[in-house]
């Protein structure tokens, strides 16, 4: 008997959720078991765009997840090469959506590990995230689009999964050019070919599911469709219910794990993450898996990841379990109007 896609989802939900759960236990730092803005900032110190020394790593799972979708997509003959959908637009949204999630200290994914771990933060996270959602779709009501995509050569859609395979060998043999941390975040990871594994079996899950952490709530509140949801719900029950048997769970807004209780800028933070996914058209783990498939506007969204990872470091835009930054602060109202304007300006009046 075919399992319905529903089921599917929510399975994949479940599956992906005590992963991210069971990451932790294996040796990635608290509530971090899975965070994709985390790892690209984590890579994009590793690769010196930013000399941070306590975020710099390879995180094998950001590679396992392009690998991963780009072997589900040909497997199941739907990678497709296309592109040319305001690219330009699409770096900087990403760069934005990248400096909101380090202002609050995760990406979607994290906001939910944090909160099945215990870290009531991550309540006015999602708050933000589902308010950001909901102005983007105000945008897409009123006509807003990127543009089309078109097909393209079958060479462009392979520029980010070989890009991942040259991030592989840079993390099974480093040279002296890399930099990788001794203490803090950075050098708190499983071993890297469970990081691998975990990465591949994600993204594969993820592909075929078209698993989405901020498309879920786009699809709940614009055509009431739920299907997208069940991976968000159960995603979540799933790190729960192992958190809760793993002993990870201690409730509480002090002392989280590389977080921090400034409720107004997690919220702020996370409404810009949420509104510029929608006008993405998907969340950076959505992303991502694209950029395996052959989306190379997804993968121009992707380098926009590490470009707004680097910025945020060297400018101090981040924030620190301390809390945001006053330039961090400034940094999400300039990204929240860039988004807006975008919204606003890319409208179809016809």
């Amino acid at each position: 008997m075919a399992i319905s896609s529903r089921i599917m989802i929510i399975l994949a939900g479940l599956i992906f959720g005590a992963l991210g759960s069971l990451l932790v236990e294996w040796g990635n730092p608290g509530n971090m078991g899975i965070c994709v803005a985390c790892f690209y900032r984590d890579i994009a110190g590793a690769l010196g765009l930013h000399r941070v020394g306590v975020v710099q790593y390879i995180r094998p799972e950001i590679i396992g997840f392009v690998l991963g979708a780009f072997i589900s997509a040909y497997g199941f003959r739907e990678f497709r090469a296309r592109g040319g959908s305001s690219p330009m637009v699409r770096f900087f949204l990403g760069a934005f959506v990248m400096i909101g999630a380090l202002v609050f200290l995760g990406c979607p994914i994290r906001a939910l590990l944090r909160l099945a771990g215990g870290d009531l933060n991550g309540i006015t996270a999602v708050a933000g995230l589902i308010l950001g959602a909901v102005i983007g779709i105000l945008f897409l009501k009123q006509g807003f689009n990127l543009g089309r995509s078109s097909a393209t050569k079958r060479a462009n859609g392979w520029i980010m999964p070989v890009a991942m395979l040259a991030l592989l060998l840079l993390a099974i043999f480093p040279p002296g050019f890399i930099f990788e941390s001794e203490k803090g975040p950075g050098a708190t990871h499983v071993a890297l070919w469970i990081a691998l594994l975990a990465g591949l079996g994600g993204g594969i899950l993820v592909q075929r599911t078209r698993m989405c952490m901020v498309g879920g709530w786009r699809d709940l509140f614009l055509i009431k469709n739920t299907h997208l949801f069940g991976g968000i719900a159960g995603f979540f029950v799933g790190a729960l219910l192992l958190n809760l048997i793993l002993g990870h769970v201690s409730w509480g807004f002090e002392g989280q794990p590389v977080a921090h209780t400034n409720h107004l800028w997690n919220f702020l933070g996370m409404v810009l993450v949420g509104l510029g996914s929608v006008l993405l058209g998907g969340c950076p783990l959505r992303q991502t898996i694209l950029s395996g498939e052959g989306d190379t506007d997804a993968g121009i969204t992707v380098l926009g990841f590490f470009a707004g990872a680097a910025f945020a470091h060297n400018f101090l835009l981040a924030s620190t379990p301390d809390g945001p930054t006053d330039f961090g602060q400034v940094a999400v109202i300039v990204g929240l109007v860039f988004a807006a304007s975008v919204g606003f300006l890319m409208r179809d009046r016809t």
